[in-house]
Order: C-alpha cells, then sequence, then structure tokens
C-alpha cells in the first residue's frame, strides 16, 4: 500500500505521507476504520485502496459527527481501469453494514479528477472547506 501511495507522490498526485506508519495508522490500524479494501494486480502488487472511516467529534475534516469519511487512492499504473468504481462498490456495503445514513469526501480544490470521480459515484457538493471541496453521499439502505 504504501509502495502504490508512493507512485502518487512521484506524480504530484498526493502531498499526504505514504510512509509504512502513516498505512498502518491511518489505513491498517485506524480506530475509527470501518473497512479498507485493496484492489489488487495477479502479481500482488496495489492497484488502489479506499478507505472508511467514523467521523467522530472533532475530526481534521470538520465532516459531522456520525457520517463516514471515505478516501480513494488509485495507481496512476492503474488509472482509468474501474479500480475506483469496484472499491465504492464494497465501501457503500460497509456503509450499509456500519448504519451510516452519508459519507463524505474531502477532495482537494485543485484535484479535478478526484472531484469528477466521485461525482460519478453520486456524490454531491455540499461545502467548500479551506481549500477543498467536500461532497456527500447518502447511503441508501
Amino acid at each position: 500500500m504504501s509502495a502504490m501511495l508512493q507512485l502518487l507522490v512521484q506524480a504530484g498526485k498526493r502531498t499526504a505521507p505514504a510512509d509504512e506508519a502513516f498505512v498502518l495508522s491511518h489505513y491498517i490500524n485506524n480506530p475509527d476504520g470501518i473497512r479498507c479494501s485493496l484492489a489488487v494486480d495477479d502479481d500482488g502488487s496495489a492497484l488502489g485502496l479506499q478507505s472508511l472511516i467514523f467521523a467522530r467529534q472533532g475530526n481534521r475534516y470538520e465532516t459531522p459527527a456520525g457520517w463516514g469519511i471515505v478516501g480513494t487512492h488509485v495507481s496512476p499504473l492503474a488509472a482509468r481501469r474501474g479500480i475506483g468504481r469496484q472499491l465504492f462498490e464494497v465501501t457503500k456495503l460497509a456503509a450499509v453494514e456500519a448504519g451510516l445514513e452519508k459519507i463524505e469526501a474531502f477532495i482537494g480544490e485543485k484535484n479535478a479528477e478526484g472531484q469528477a470521480y466521485y461525482e460519478k459515484m453520486g456524490f454531491v457538493t455540499y461545502r467548500l472547506a479551506d481549500g477543498a471541496v467536500c461532497k456527500c453521499f447518502e447511503v441508501m439502505r
């Protein structure tokens, strides 16, 4: 997962940390984690990941407490292969199982590709934050 995130850093598509410690704390061992899904190639290399965490009061994104927060990362080597769509199918099921009513995606305002992806998944812009566009998805039960 870290190696795939490093590719995104090198491609200029990620500014957050991508080291193994960050992956462990934010995606694998996150106490608010609901599900982190990983798409892998036949050789076992990561093609993408999507995490869904529970929004607690006072979270860094200011997502309303009780919602889910989604993060999607697809390898530049796997772009346009439907990886994000496949990951979101699993995430939607996890959101229903967790009893979430809404999921928020917090996307950089200059990340047109990320904004387009979430719109294709059914997210709509509902607020703007400092340097970000926040999109909301209503979970169907």
